[in-house]
């Protein structure tokens, strides 16, 4: 039977991961631009050595190495490119499957999300109860204004006042005021002039005797007994 179908091939080693193969790409170019640095040196020896150099044949003969050195430097580099190159497309395809997975698992979440918001919508928030706690809180508002409203009454004040108390009130403050206003007006009693004292002093303060009367055409005193400039 083997002969005849031939025997199942044993399965291979799993293919290397985006993340190996950048990295195998990756050394593989820093290898390349080792090489193209040493022939970069070789380059620059044979430039000074033309330069040095006067014989033709000795020149021809360096350039024609330098020609070799500078073929093997354009392969490298035309080598580092296309490694840098398909290490942008592994990056790119790694990065296109770290995006795909995220994307994946925000889905996962949206709808676990989804699918809780529904159960709490139809188990736990029914928008009857939202409507009847609502008009529950609005009437609970009206009896406690009625509450503050009945707590704000004065009841030391009497009903029983009419207009025309309130014009006798009126009337007795207006007399009221009208006393105050006199008694600010009138003089002070150290200001009044007062009439039972004598014009001119008859005794020293303090029972001192007489104050002598001033003789016609002598100077003449005040009430303190003070000469009086005339």
């Amino acid at each position: 039977m083997n002969r005849v179908f031939g025997r199942k091939k044993a399965p291979g080693p799993p293919p290397p991961s985006l993340g190996e193969a950048s990295q195998g790409v990756g050394g593989r170019m820093e290898s390349i631009d080792v090489k193209i640095a040493q022939l970069d040196k070789e380059l620059k020896v044979y430039r000074e050595k033309l330069k040095t150099t006067k014989s033709p044949a000795a020149k021809k003969n360096i350039q024609k190495r330098a020609m070799e050195v500078l073929k093997r430097k354009r392969m490298y580099e035309t080598q580092r490119d296309q490694l840098a190159g398909q290490q942008f497309n592994i990056d790119q395809a790694s990065f296109g499957i770290e995006s795909a997975k995220a994307t994946v698992s925000t889905i996962s979440a949206m709808k676990a999300a989804n699918t809780e918001l529904k159960g709490v919508m139809k188990n736990d928030l029914k928008i009857d109860d939202v409507d009847e706690l609502a008009d529950d809180m609005a009437e609970m508002m009206d009896e406690f204004q009625e509450i503050n409203e009945a707590l704000a009454q004065n009841f030391a004040t009497p009903d029983d006042i009419d207009e025309a108390d309130l014009e006798a009130e009126l009337d007795m403050l207006g007399d009221e005021l009208e006393d105050e206003f006199a008694e600010e007006d009138a003089v002070p009693s150290y200001l009044q002039e007062s009439t039972s004292l004598p014009a001119q002093p008859t005794a020293i303060p303090g029972g001192g005797g007489k104050v002598p009367v001033a003789a016609s055409g002598a100077q003449k005193v005040d009430e303190y007994g003070f000469p009086v400039e005339t």
